[in-house]
C-alpha cells in the first residue's frame, strides 16, 4: 500500500515538474517573441527616421555631352534657302505695254514670259526705269475713288489678287503688278494704271524678283 503512494507521489510530483518546466520555457519564449518585437519595431522606426531626414535623392543625369547634344538637337532649325539676289544675277523686268507682256530677264536670258493687263487711256500704266519699291503677300486693297477709303481685306474678290509687287509712286498713289480674280481682265487696257497678272503668274514672279529689282516699261 505504501508502495502505491510513493509511485502515485512520485509521479505527481513528475508530472508538476514537467509542466513547471514547460511553462518556463513557454514563458521565456514569449518574452524573447516580445523582445524581438519590439527591437524591431525600433529599427524600423529609425530606418523611417533616418530616411525623413536624409536630403531628398537627385535623379542620374546624362553627361554634359549627352545633354548638350539633345539640346542643340532640340534648338535646330530647318535649314533656309538663301533667297537669290537679284542684283548680284542681273534679274531685271521688261512690261512691253502695246504686247500687254511681261518679261523676266538674267543679263540677257530670258527666263520666263506673262500676259499682262495695263492701264486704260487716260490711266496708262507710266513708262521708264523703276525698281521695285515694296512686296505684299495676300494684300489688302484701299478703294482710292471713295472719300471714305473703303478697305477690301485679303480673299477671293480682293482686287490685288495674292501678291503685290509696287514700282512706281508719287507720293499718294502707288502703281505695281498685282493679281486678280477678273481672268478675263488679262491682256486688255483696262486697269488704273497697275499691271494685273493671273494670281499663279504673280506667285512666280514674287519669287524671282526682290526690293530694288529694276523693272523697265516701255511703250
Amino acid at each position: 500500500m505504501s508502495s502505491n503512494v510513493y509511485y502515485r507521489n512520485t509521479l505527481k510530483l513528475g508530472l508538476i515538474s514537467i509542466t513547471l518546466l514547460f511553462w518556463l520555457q513557454l514563458s521565456a519564449t514569449a518574452r524573447t517573441t516580445v523582445e524581438q518585437g519590439v527591437m524591431e519595431k525600433e529599427v524600423m522606426e529609425k530606418t523611417i527616421i533616418s530616411q525623413l531626414n536624409s536630403p531628398p535623392t537627385q535623379p542620374t543625369l546624362p553627361s554634359t555631352s549627352e545633354r548638350m547634344m539633345r539640346l542643340l538637337l532640340r534648338l535646330k532649325l530647318p535649314v533656309q534657302p538663301t533667297p537669290p539676289n537679284t542684283s548680284e544675277q542681273n534679274i531685271h523686268l521688261l512690261l512691253v505695254l502695246k504686247q500687254r507682256r511681261l518679261y523676266v530677264y538674267q543679263e540677257d536670258v530670258l527666263l520666263a514670259s506673262y500676259p499682262v493687263a495695263i492701264g486704260k487711256p487716260k490711266w496708262e500704266t507710266p513708262t521708264g526705269k523703276f525698281k521695285v519699291l515694296n512686296m505684299v503677300e495676300n494684300p489688302a486693297w484701299e478703294n482710292p475713288f471713295v472719300t471714305y477709303r473703303e478697305v477690301v481685306p485679303p480673299g477671293l474678290k480682293n482686287p490685288l489678287g495674292e501678291r503685290w509687287i509696287g514700282f512706281w509712286t508719287d507720293g499718294k498713289d502707288e502703281i505695281g503688278f498685282h493679281g486678280t480674280y477678273k481672268r478675263d481682265s488679262v491682256g486688255k487696257a483696262i486697269s488704273y494704271g497697275c499691271v494685273r497678272m493671273y494670281n499663279e503668274d504673280v506667285r512666280k514672279l514674287y519669287e524671282i524678283v526682290r526690293i530694288g529689282t529694276l523693272v523697265i516699261v516701255v511703250p
